[in-house]
């Protein structure tokens, strides 16, 4: 019997996971052999195994990432088996204050993308800011540096002070939020 997990996706995300004449789910289909159902009216994705379970466990992967923002060039990374998808939910950081929610999301996208393009680029890790959310996707140590930079930037640590780390290469310790 096949095993399937139906995901939730923001409507304003289900074209990224089906992309332009639905390139990007038989992509995402043909690379993990799985058969992906999408309910574009109630923002349901389903994807089905078919074939190895870790495959299938990447599509899931591949489709949260989709969902929460990421491109497909930077949701494919999950197909390799050394990076990971990790979603930072800010409601559960900061509460539920929108002002401060968006403030803080502010900080971490940057005048014009900047802070955001920053950590990526000094890191290697992605990085999506979408919604109540901040998702990263690298390796074990790419993810561990970008969520530090993040992280100081969310407890209110300078733009300036932030990006000296990231170039240093100091080794990622806990910030307080």
């Amino acid at each position: 019997m096949d095993d399937s997990e139906s995901i939730l996706v923001p409507h304003d995300r289900i074209g990224a996971i089906i992309g332009k004449k639905g390139e990007t789910k038989r992509d995402i289909e043909a690379r993990t052999d799985t058969k992906i159902i999408v309910d574009s009216r109630e923002g349901e994705v389903e994807i089905v195994r078919k074939g190895e379970p870790i495959k299938y466990l990447r599509a899931t992967r591949v489709v949260k990432a989709l969902g929460r923002g990421f491109s497909p060039e930077h949701a494919f990374r999950l197909l390799n088996d050394d990076c990971m998808l990790e979603i930072i939910e800010l409601q559960e950081v900061l509460g539920k204050n929108q002002s401060r929610l968006k403030a803080k999301k502010g900080r971490v996208i940057g005048e014009h993308g900047r802070a955001r393009a920053e950590i990526e680029r000094d890191t290697g890790a992605s990085i999506s800011v979408y919604g109540k959310t901040i998702g990263i996707i690298g390796t074990e140590e790419e993810m561990e540096r970008a969520r530090h930079a993040v992280e100081m930037l969310i407890g209110g640590a300078s733009h300036t002070t932030v990006y000296s780390m990231l170039r240093k290469g100091e080794p990622s310790r806990k910030f307080e939020l």
